[in-house]
Formats: C-alpha cells, structure tokens, sequence
C-alpha cells in the first residue's frame, strides 16, 4: 500500500490556467483499509492536484502492492497545474516498464488497475480527464443524481455489454474478479479517457471495486449526499463497505468543487 499525497485537503487552480483568471476551489478526502479477509493492502492511491487516482494491486498475486505503488508513484512525478491525457499513458506506460522485472511468488508477472481524475485544459479551461484501465471505478454526483463515468474492463461487463448477462448478476458470476485490461503483465496499458466539465457544487468519487462491491449503486448515492464533508463522506464509504463484508482491500477519495467561474 502506499498513499501518496495527505488524506485531505483543499486547492486552489486558475480556471484558464492563469494567475489572472477566475479561480475554484476543490476540497478533497481520501481513505484506505486492508479490509476483513485480505492479508496485506494492495491498493494504493495518489491525492495531490492536479491528479487524484487509485490502483487497484491485482488480487492474488503477492506482489499486487508493488504494481500499484508503481503506477501511482509515476502519476506523482507529473508536474504542473494541469496535465494532458497522453502524459497520464506515458506515466502508466514508465510504470509497466518499472513492472517487467517483478514477479509474485508463484513466478506470475504482476498488474494493477488504476482509475482517477485530474485536471486538463479543453478550448482554454479547465476539465476534468477522468481515466481508466480494469475495474475501478470514477462516480460523478450531481443534484442527487450519481453516473458511473467510466467503464469496467472486465469479463462481466462485456457480458452485460452484449446482453448476455444481466447487470443483477454480475457481482455473482463465477468470473467476475476478471478483468480484461490491466498495467503490467508486460503489455502496453490501454488507458480510456472521458472529458467531464468542472462544475461547482460536483462531486468526483474515485474507488477500487472492494468499495463497490460491497455496496450498491443507490446506496453510494445516498452516502454521498449525506450532507458531510469529503474527508468524512470518504470515512462513512469505507465504514459501510467494511460492515457489509470488507472482503477486498477498500480505498476511496471523494473530491468536491465548492466553487467555479460561471
């Protein structure tokens, strides 16, 4: 496991990339626990702006952790205010070639998922990027209403994809801790991007699947709009996931914008 970054804070960017523009703020909190069943934490994540992120070690391989402390050591050597999609794929891509020489004790290469969001310039502001290669998950909540904005690489989702399973079963299938894009494994990470507007009043849930496993869609909802702070909407996530099993290692960051430029 490893955390790079504090556990909550705030931060302020120039809407336009520029001392003289508007400004907004955002607030964030993050948290991670080792869970009920699992040994060792193999998630780890990055919480320093302009890039919150999560990796997400590959269960059942010991050396999960070192995977997700490559990718998020990587993301943390980008500088600046802002940053650009490719620069994200070129830190994954130094992350998989950090990986070529590890293995786990069984003599298996080792992978990671990574998921997250930072801050990029689209037509002169600033925009969210939000990024992701396996299973975990970026949330976006806004007026009560919560969307998944990105998308699972895993064997069940291009079930669920192709209308061959349906989504109620998911979490049950036998193959549904398969994913099917990962950083590691010496292949070239595959990253998929979306654009989302930076918005006051939003809120960014960045998680690994031991959160999302444990609970519902409907009910992240409701605890994101609890009415609490980041640091502690983040606590509350992670101590319903740990009441409801905590069978994986459970790691959250929650991002709000309390203000933007019209």
């Amino acid at each position: 496991m490893t955390e790079i970054g504090t556990s909550q804070g705030t931060y302020r960017v120039a809407a336009g990339g520029a001392a003289s523009q508007p400004v907004f703020d955002i607030h964030w909190g993050a948290v991670t626990d080792i869970g009920h069943k699992r040994s060792h934490n193999e998630d780890s994540y990055l919480a320093v702006p302009p890039i919150f992120a999560v990796a997400d070690g590959m269960g059942g391989h010991s050396a999960g952790d070192v995977a997700s402390d490559a990718v998020v050591s990587r993301l943390s050597e980008l500088e600046g205010d802002v940053v650009e999609p490719a620069d994200i794929a070129k830190a994954l891509g130094r992350a998989t070639v950090d990986l070529t020489s590890a293995i786990d004790e069984a003599g298996l290469g080792v992978g990671t998922t990574v998921t997250g969001a930072a801050f990029t310039m689209v037509d002169d502001a600033v925009t969210w990027a939000i990024f992701n290669i396996g299973d975990s998950r970026v949330y976006l909540f806004e007026k009560f209403a919560l969307e998944q904005v990105t998308r699972d690489h895993s064997v069940v989702q291009e079930l669920v994809s192709a209308g061959r399973l349906d989504p109620r079963d998911a979490e049950n299938h036998p193959d549904a801790n398969v994913i099917t894009r990962a950083v590691g494994f010496g292949g070239s990470p595959i990253l998929d991007v979306w654009l989302v507007p930076v918005r006051p009043g939003t809120r960014l849930l960045v998680c690994s699947d031991g959160l999302t496993r444990e609970l519902s869609d409907p009910y992240l909802r409701d605890l994101l709009a609890e009415g609490l702070g980041p640091f502690e909407t983040a606590e509350l996530l992670r101590d319903k996931a740990l009441a409801a099993g905590g069978r994986d290692n459970v790691t959250a960051i929650v991002v709000d914008v309390a203000s933007a430029p019209a």
